[in-house]
């Protein structure tokens, strides 16, 4: 059983979907998670973004914090029934949507609604290349708020991977789980280019 960690509904048991294809995140690797988050952004009033959700441990977890409202995305119908089981008996239902659809439909349609987020998690099966193929998309849909987070959660034998507009804050393993924070500030090369592009227009100028 998951238990929620901390919040409004510290304590509180959440279900898991059946069968063996969900890898629920586990209690400390969560607490890191937590503690590397908080450390940097008060999640009170964010909008999160739960990606290959499984039982919606992470974004539960979130909302349980203070977050206004999340967004949960899986493939598998017996996750999201146990998702939205989840957030009924917290009292979290009206604060959340549930997605069944593939990750990358559910980025596209988002990203058509305009929406953005403060907060991504990310728990991508392992060892096919998915984390890496989500990331590019958050890049390319800009589906994220300014100055937003993200945290991926891979095996330990993966790299976390570097992509163009993501910034990579922190990198940690916990036993079988290498956890990646990320962020979606301007890269030093962006600052650099939107430096000389305005110093060439103020040349221009004169």
């Amino acid at each position: 059983m998951i238990r929620v960690i901390a919040g409004q509904a510290r304590g509180r048991y959440l279900k898991n979907p059946r069968g063996l294809a969900t890898r629920p995140t586990a209690a400390r690797v969560r607490e890191s998670i937590f503690s590397r988050l908080v450390a940097r952004v008060d999640l009170a009033g964010r909008s999160v973004l739960d990606l290959f959700a499984g039982s919606g441990a992470l974004g539960i977890e979130a909302l349980s914090r203070g977050a206004e409202r999340a967004t949960f995305v899986d493939f598998s119908r017996p996750a999201a029934r146990a998702i939205e089981r989840n957030l009924q008996a917290l009292g979290f239902s009206g604060r959340a949507r549930v997605m069944c659809l593939d990750v990358f439909d559910a980025m596209a349609r988002l990203k058509e609604r305009g929406e953005r987020f403060d907060l991504v998690f990310m728990d991508a099966p392992y060892a096919r290349g998915l984390t890496e193929r989500a990331l590019k998309h958050l890049a390319r849909f800009e589906l994220w708020a300014a100055e937003a987070w993200l945290v991926a959660e891979l095996s330990s034998r993966e790299c976390a991977p570097a992509v163009a507009g993501i910034n990579m804050v922190s990198e940690s393993t916990i036993g079988d789980h290498r956890i990646a924070l990320y962020n979606f500030g301007p890269t030093d090369a962006i600052r650099g280019l939107s430096g000389a592009v305005n110093h060439a227009a103020q040349r221009a100028g004169r």
